[in-house]
This record gives C-alpha cells, structure tokens and sequence, in this order.
C-alpha cells in the first residue's frame, strides 16, 4: 500500500508539472535517425537498470516499469563477433529479468525464469554474458509475470560483421506496442471473467454482411465471428515509440534517401496492419534475417515479429505510418517527413472484418457446408474430395471432438477443434483479403542465404494450438506448462518437422527460444528463417528445426495473456555428454 501511495503521489506531481513522459534519444519526435554520437548503449559492459516508474499518453500518466528511467527501454547496440556482458540491476520489490529476444546464445542467458534460471531478486544485479553470433533487428524484454505490458521491452540492434546486404543513408527503429492505464492483472481478471469483455465491435442485428442463415449458424455453435481481438481500442493506445497517435512521432528523411525503417512489434496482445500510403516499401528482413526485397504495400507484423523496410520517399512531403490494429479497434501513427511540424493524411479506420468458415478450420467451406471452390490437397489426402473437381458438401462443427487425436487432453480448457485445418501460410490477412495493394504474405519471403542445414526431417511432430475462448483458457496439446503438461523432446542436432494445428479462431504468434526454423512454405524460392511464426485462426503452420542448442528452451504463445494463461511449454534438447538423458 505504501508503494501505490508514493506512485499515486508521484503520478499526481507529474500532472501537476505538465512534464511529459521521458523518452530515449532514439524514440524522440523529431529524430533526424539512428546516427554515431547518438547516445546508445554499446560496447563490451552495459549497465541497465529496471526500476518503477510513471508514463505519460494521451494527457494521462500512469504506473510503469522503465529501464534506465526510459519506456521505451534505451536502444542497445552490438557488433557481430563481439562477446557482451549485460549487467541488469532488479529496483523493484518483485523478481524481474530479460530475455533477449531472437538471440543465439546459451540457454543459461536466455532469462526465462523457471526455465533457464531462477530469475533477478529484488535489489540485486545479474550479469548476462555471450558472444553475439549473429546480425539484424531483435528486441529484449521482460519474461517475468506481465511486466512487459507496462513498458518493460526495448530495441536490439546488432551490426553485421561484413558487408551490409541491403545499404541505407538513413534508418530509423519503429517500436510499435499496446498501453493500457489498466493493471495488467485487472485485465487479466476481466478476461476471465467474461472473455468478451474488450469486444465493443460485436455484430448488431443490422451490421455486417452475413445472412440470417449463416448469423443463426454462428449462434448456433455459440461462436463470435467478431472475436478477433482479445484486447482491443476500447481500453489500449496503440504507440509508436512511446507516443500516441496524437503525439504523431516524426522520422526525418531528405528526399531520395534509402531510409531504413526497422519495425519491431512489441505489443503485448495487438498484431498490426502496417502500410504508408503513397510510400511502397521494400521487405529486407524478417526476424533478423535476411531475405531477398520483396517490395509491398502493407504487410502484417505479429506479436514479437520484426520486418527491416526500405522506402525511397523522392518527393518533399509527408507521409504517414499507419499501424491499423487487426481488429480496427484503434491505430498507431507517426510520420516520416523532411522536416518538424509537415503533417500527412491520416487514413480513417477500415471496416471491422469477420471471420469465416476458414477461420474455423473448415477450409474452404461455406456455412451451407459445400467447399465454396476445388477440393484443396490437406482435403484429398484425407479422402474427402478429388483433386481438381469440387469438395463434395460436409457438416463439420468445431465443437466436434470426436476426431481429437489421443496426443491432445480434452477437457474444460478446449472447447474446440479445428475439423479441416488447411496451411494458411499464403493466406492473405484477415481483412485484406480483398484490398487492392500489394499485401505481403510468409510466401514471398525467401532468405537471402539459404538455412545451414540442408537435411530433409527425420521425424516429425503435431502440436495442437488450443483453448477455450469463452473461459479464456489457452493451453498446449490441451495442457498448460504450469499442469504439468510433458515437454517437448529434441535429439541434439536432431532435424524434425514440427506441424502446428490452431484449433481455434483466434491468431497465435509461437515463439521457439534459442533457434531459427525454415518456414515450410513449399515455394520454389525456398523457406524463410523465423523465431517467430502467427498461426492463422482454424489454419496450420509447419516449420523444420535443427535442434543444435542443448538445454531448456521457453516455447510458446507471444500474445502475453495466453502464455500467462498456460499457452507454454519447455523444449528440451538433449547435450551431448548426458548420457543419452533427455
């Protein structure tokens, strides 16, 4: 009680000052760009400091947790080859820690308490140390509780150690995130009390494009097809660097510069829909790694994804980042400009989307039953259709679980599986299914270096995304990590094929701590290098891993209040000199 009384107090002052919330050198509105003699956190010894703080949007300040006095957290950047110690003092009464995001390195440094060490104690400092093994754009943030809702994230930045793949004159960090003036506990408890509770956009009898039919089908199998969002606008300001959308946090460029800007989505629930109009942008990176540009119009970045984009503004004008929230709650703004003070356009929010049969696991079926088009191979391989001729009419219910495979536990955390899961890795985003513009799909991305490891897999592994959504349960295989649910097992350089299986509506952004994964997207050009994949509603994703990290790895949801739900397990790959023990 004493602690929220001198918050209350110190939030109060600061009002009273007019002072506004403290930003690093990097997130200031006004930025000419990342450049040498900016104030930046690099070399051999850092120091970071995490402490209780206040932060101030929209004219509100409120309670949050800053590293260095800082929300976002300072910009730390690091050579490739390099070897780092990171010295992280712990100023709050509650155990803290960092888990460098992306990151290869040991798994005694990856800072997930429980997991891979016991966490920093109040009033002490934990010194990671690791050599940097590679180059990009990542991010470190907290993984303790739901810390990294109030302000405990910040960018990573590592140089390469040759030659840079895609040259720039100018770059600049896009941090884009969620805040609520809301304990994070408090939303938490709301969402398990009712799991609709931040869905002010639901169907009314008179909106949206669905028959009486297809509505009285929904209701029917008790089902939202506005439920897209588990938190949305009605409570979030969605920011860009620490500044909300009226704050508008300005880029400079000088027209006909190669700007580079490096989105990082550090959002604790909200997955973007990232476009500027007028402005085409040219993908170089995903997750840190290279691909070949692909030039686009909007791409979507989920929760903990990175996209590096170059644009080439030639005209002397602005030009608006717009950050569309999926389910068009709300929307992060800045501008890129030649100078302080131009202003751009600012698109107005599109219609919410509604989900679809597809979102459901059906494939390609309408709600009458039938296909909606030519039976597609995840259908014929399970005898249900002929290839190249039409799917013969089907009545599947995601409420149906009598296919449930033995490997998941059904009980009251599962209320739904997906009948007809199809690979939606070429999917279009929900909602841009029909824009007009380029819209970047996991198709298009190819790495520029093809993955180290050329082997085909030697096994291969499901893994059921599940939940019920209703009650706000969110679970693995239909087991929660904190249950005592099994974990997953990897032979050490073990080359494995791991399937997972969304068996419900909403999208899943899994993270694997400690590897990359080739994206298995069947494309000719070859599969695209991630740490992070979204899992389309009712869809599937497969991904192939080399297991050559030995130790306990955090595998698991990203959006924050599903792993802090039970959406999470432990990947543990064997060493070597363990004698056979996994």
């Amino acid at each position: 009680m004493k602690r929220r009384s001198v918050l209350r107090a110190a939030a109060l002052g600061l009002a009273g000052l007019g002072l506004d919330s403290r930003f690093p050198a990097w997130a200031q509105s006004g930025s000419t760009g990342l450049r040498a003699d900016m104030p930046t956190l690099s070399g051999e010894d850092i120091r970071l400091r995490i402490a209780h703080d206040m932060f101030k949007v929209g004219g509100r300040a409120g309670h949050a947790i800053t590293i260095n006095g800082v929300l976002p957290a300072p910009l730390i950047r690091l050579c490739e080859g390099q070897t780092v110690r990171l010295h992280v003092e712990n100023t709050l009464n509650e155990d803290t820690s960092i888990h460098w995001h992306g990151l290869i390195l040991p798994f005694h440094m990856d800072g997930v308490p429980g997991i891979s060490f016991p966490g920093i104690k109040p009033g002490t400092t934990f010194t990671y140390e690791f050599p940097i093994k590679q180059s990009g754009t990542y991010w470190y943030h907290s993984h303790s509780g739901l810390q990294e809702q109030v302000g405990h994230y910040g960018p990573l930045v590592i140089d390469p150690a040759g030659a840079e793949p895609a040259p720039y004159d100018r770059e600049h960090v896009i941090v884009l995130s969620d805040w609520t003036f809301l304990h994070p506990h408090e939303v938490m408890v709301k969402l398990k009390q009712k799991g609709g509770y931040f869905n002010r956009q639901r169907q009314t009898i008179t909106d949206g494009t669905m028959s009486a039919a297809e509505r009285a089908k929904w209701g029917a199998m008790r089902m939202d097809p506005a439920d897209i969002a588990d938190v949305s606008g009605s409570t979030y300001s969605f920011l860009i660097n620490g500044h909300g959308p009226a704050e508008n946090w300005t880029g400079l460029f000088r027209p006909g510069e190669r700007v580079r800007l490096r989105f990082i989505n550090a959002s604790a629930m909200t997955i973007f829909n990232v476009r500027i109009p007028g402005l085409p942008m040219t993908v170089v990176q995903a997750d840190g790694q290279n691909v070949r540009p692909v030039e686009t119009d909007e791409f979507q970045i989920s929760v903990a994804e990175t996209y590096d984009v170059i644009v080439t503004p030639t005209a002397g004008q602005a030009y608006t980042i717009a950050a569309e929230a999926i389910d068009r709650s709300g929307m992060a703004r800045a501008t890129l400009a030649p100078r302080a003070g131009m202003v751009a356009a600012v698109p107005l929010l599109r219609p919410r989307p509604t989900l679809s049969m597809r979102d459901m696991g059906m494939g390609g079926m309408d709600m009458s039953g039938g296909s909606g088009g030519d039976c597609p191979p995840e259908h014929a391989a399970m005898g249900h259709c002929t290839p190249g001729q039409p799917a013969a009419p089907m009545h599947h219910s995601m409420r149906d679980k009598t296919s449930v495979p033995a490997s998941v536990d059904v009980g009251v955390g599962v209320d739904m599986i997906a009948p007809m899961p199809v690979d939606r890795t070429g999917d279009r985003p929900l909602g841009l299914e029909k824009e007009p513009h380029r819209v970047l799909t996991y198709h298009q991305l190819a790495p520029l270096v093809p993955f180290h490891d050329r082997r085909p897999p030697a096994r291969s592994v499901d893994i059921h995304l599940t939940g019920n959504m209703e009650r706000f349960m969110w679970s693995l295989d239909g087991r929660k990590m904190n249950e005592g649910a099994e974990p997953i097992r990897f032979e050490r350089n073990e080359r494995v094929r791991v399937n997972l299986i969304n068996n419900s509506m909403m999208n899943h952004p899994i993270h694997i701590h400690g590897h990359f994964f080739e994206l298995v997207t069947g494309q000719a050009h070859g599969h695209p290098i991630k740490h992070t994949v979204n899992v389309m509603p009712g869809g599937k994703a497969s991904f192939d891993l080399t297991a050559d990290a030995p130790g306990d790895w955090a595998f698991h949801c990203h959006l924050l209040f599903h792993m802090h739900a039970g959406m999470m397990n432990v990947v543990k790959v064997r060493p070597l000199d363990d004698g056979g023990a996994a």
